[in-house]
């Protein structure tokens, strides 16, 4: 091969080079610029308004009484939610992916429903089934029972929509694991609630805490199906959500804007801890690969 053809082969892979590194630089810059005008933006804007008129002002709006009154209803609802939605979720998993049953393909397209439902949807059909008119109206009000425009009803909605994100992120990793070291600790003598502690539970861990993560931050943040079977009763039923679009449409921008950078700050939060969990799951997931 003479000089020129090497001389030749080096400069075009140089070029290639320079070609991919400037290819990976604008692909880098333009995730910079839309996560600056999409995520970084608006949080200004929020903090910025909230702050308008002082800290004074922006401490006065987190500390009045209807603001506190929506966040104790948007916890009381996270704190009733989760935890059914992650007992649900394991068990759904624990059915779709051990077992073969009639009607598996059928529970698996239930899981999903939510995805596919708007919320406003599934608040109206709550007000149909539970509402004074509605198929069990009759019944619940001779027993002074009421659940639309009351927390029952903000738990019933908050449950239906973050149903499917405990499961949905159970069912592939147990389905990837497979039931081997069960079987194996069955034929030791383990029962079932040792078997889940001592075996399931720690392969599946990580994964779950994800899920509740992701179960949580999708409960702190429902409105529309909160909204339709609330009532927006000012300090009574107005989660966090509600309580901003309140303030908003009382033209009350500085206290709107107070709140929602509450609301705002829980979000980093629950952000940060599905960071932790997601990296965790991932190494998770990588360990099971090689072995």
């Amino acid at each position: 091969m003479s000089s020129v053809t090497v001389a030749y082969g080096a400069a075009q892979g140089n070029a290639a080079r320079r070609g991919h590194a400037l290819g990976r630089s604008l692909l880098i810059a333009g995730a910079w610029l839309v996560f600056a005008l999409f995520l970084l933006l608006p949080l200004y804007v929020v903090l910025g308004e909230a702050l308008k008129q002082g800290l004074g002002t922006f401490v006065t709006a987190i500390l009045e009484p209807d603001a506190l009154a929506a966040l104790q209803l948007t916890l009381t609802a996270v704190a009733i939610a989760v935890p059914l939605n992650l007992l649900f979720g394991v068990a759904a998993a624990w059915c779709v992916s051990k077992y073969e049953f009639r009607g598996k393909s059928l529970l698996v397209t239930l899981i999903d429903l939510p995805f596919s439902v708007s919320p406003v949807i599934a608040g109206l059909i709550y007000v149909l089934l539970f509402g004074a008119q509605g198929f069990f109206g009759p019944w619940l009000q001779e027993r002074d029972i009421q659940i639309i425009f009351a927390v029952p009803g903000i738990v019933l909605a908050t449950v239906f929509v973050t149903v499917p994100f405990v499961a949905r992120e159970l069912i592939p990793l147990m389905q990837e694991q497979g039931i081997q070291e069960e079987e194996a600790a069955r034929l030791l003598g383990a029962n079932g609630w040792q078997m889940f502690r001592h075996v399931t539970l720690p392969n599946i861990k990580w994964g779950l805490i994800y899920g509740v993560v992701l179960c949580t931050a999708r409960a702190m943040g429902e409105f529309g199906a909160v909204s339709v079977v609330s009532g927006h009763i000012r300090g009574v039923t107005n989660t966090l959500p509600l309580h901003v679009e309140i303030l908003y449409n009382e033209y009350n921008h500085v206290a709107a804007f107070s709140v929602a950078s509450l609301l705002l700050a829980l979000a980093l939060c629950i952000l940060l801890l599905k960071q932790w969990s997601e990296s965790r799951l991932t190494r998770l997931k990588s360990n099971a690969a090689e072995e």
